[in-house]
């Protein structure tokens, strides 16, 4: 089974994602302490990461750049999913290694699709 790790500080946020996903058939794994994430993936060793941008330290975008010096994690896809919605926030989340941006809210249908691409 494919398995996705969503970041988010917003405890709601995760429970959402994990139902959606579930929907679609994918084991996950939720994450609201974005300073385990690291460890938690690397116990998990994920398919996909859903990240979000805004949360305590590190935020997505530093979390996003860890994963990328991880060797587990070089190529596993990232979807950042956040409500910044600016082209300076895209770029620099580009800049640190994710595949792919979605601003909240967002249509169920539209993650799924992309999350099928990045697979």
């Amino acid at each position: 089974m494919t398995k996705i790790m969503v970041v988010d500080d917003d405890s709601l946020v995760t429970t959402l994602l994990e139902k959606l996903l579930a929907i679609e058939g994918y084991e996950t794994t939720a994450v609201n302490d974005s300073s385990k994430a690291i460890e938690i993936a690397s116990l998990v060793k994920p398919d996909l990461f859903l990240l979000d941008l805004m949360m305590p330290p590190p935020d997505g975008f530093k979390l996003c750049r860890m994963l990328r010096q991880t060797v587990d994690f070089v190529t596993t896809p990232i979807i950042i999913i956040t409500a910044l919605d600016d082209s300076d926030s895209r770029a620099v989340a580009f800049g640190a290694g994710a595949n792919d941006y979605l601003t909240k809210p967002f249509h169920p249908d539209e993650l799924a699709i992309r999350i099928k691409e990045l697979l």
